[in-house]
């Protein structure tokens, strides 16, 4: 069940087949009519990366949190729009103008707390899990395959679903908060307050209601943004020279694919974890069935605009608060290895 995700990610991957115009972007560079991203995401293009140097575990979610608190109020306009019953069409900046005139504009960054928290949670382990099995992976197969990438963005984002959920629960109940009438308002006071009331108050199992959703979306999250990341960037490294360029166009590429991917597990998603407990015990079926009846199939779209306006950005940012760390740890250590040189020359 888990490996249907990824391998949807890979026919997404292997079906985009526009042809790739450019101009001169490099000397000499010139792409003509016949090559497409087709040849590129399902070829063996090295990954260029630095074997011989790891990347510390914790730079995922470092760059994930960074990210997160630039796209905050994008998120939580898109778990209110997901969150909206029937065929209301409100709008993003419908949503926005809403919140900011009767909740007033802080409320655009309620529940940071549990932003942090989840992207604390979920993102290192699934980026960080992702970076570690990519870099076993290099050291067997020089060019590896997308779906050899995909089985470890598969692994990577069981991690980080899991390790995530209580983090995630959290993040949408306070998102969500400010629209639910006086009597159903939970007015948690931050993530690890809304922690320890759900734990008391609902059991500890309520921290991992969605959970099933949630993997199943931490997968096709990790396998849509980190896989197509590396196939778009290792395509475009033919053309365009190593910096923040080709980071924001790979990883602009990368959130189009994700966003797409992700959509129908999201919503379910927030809906069963935005529920209450007086719903009782929701399964996803149930709710898919739910909602195709009484909202059509359109309806696992709800927010497809703020969530790509949203995923867009903090993929980028992530990408390249990510590839930055990099940089930034490979000088550190080339100084510390010049100082010791230095020192022994002495």
């Amino acid at each position: 069940m888990w490996l249907y995700p990824a391998l949807t990610t890979y026919l997404l991957l292997i079906g985009i087949q526009t042809p790739v115009h450019f101009a001169c972007i490099k000397p000499g560079f010139h792409l003509d009519g016949q090559h497409s991203l087709l040849l590129s995401l399902d070829s063996t293009i090295p990954i260029m990366t630095d074997k011989k140097l790891n990347t510390p575990f914790y730079f995922g979610g470092l760059a994930s949190c960074s990210a997160a608190i630039i796209v905050h109020p994008l998120d939580l306009t898109k778990v209110r729009l997901q969150n909206a019953k029937g065929n209301q069409t409100v709008g993003m900046l419908g949503t926005v103008k809403n919140i900011i005139r009767t909740e007033g504009p802080l409320k655009l960054y309620a529940g940071l707390s549990a932003s942090i928290l989840r992207q604390a949670t979920y993102s290192t382990a699934r980026l960080g899990g992702y970076e570690k099995l990519k870099q076993l992976l290099l050291q067997r197969e020089k060019n590896p395959s997308t779906l050899q990438l995909l089985m470890c963005s598969t692994a990577a984002g069981i991690a980080g679903g899991i390790c995530g959920n209580p983090g995630d629960v959290i993040n949408v109940r306070m998102q969500n908060d400010g629209q639910l009438p006086v009597h159903l308002k939970r007015n948690y006071k931050h993530a690890l307050d809304g922690l320890l009331r759900m734990a008391k108050e609902e059991g500890i199992a309520s921290l991992f209601r969605g959970v099933g959703p949630n993997i199943n979306r931490a997968i096709l999250m990790t396998s849509s943004q980190c896989v197509s990341y590396d196939r778009f960037k290792a395509f475009f490294q033919q053309y365009l020279n190593e910096g923040i360029g080709l980071h924001l166009l790979s990883s602009t590429l990368a959130g189009l694919v994700a966003t797409t991917a992700c959509s129908p597990v999201d919503v379910i998603k927030t809906r069963m974890m935005s529920a209450t407990g007086a719903e009782g015990r929701l399964s996803a079926i149930g709710v898919t069935m739910a909602m195709y009846r009484s909202e059509g199939v359109l309806s696992f779209f709800k927010g497809w605009t703020p969530s790509f306006m949203r995923t867009g950005p903090q993929t980028i940012f992530t990408f390249i608060f990510l590839e930055q760390f990099k940089k930034w740890h490979t000088i550190w250590h080339q100084n510390k290895e010049n100082r010791l040189i230095a020192t022994v020359k002495l």
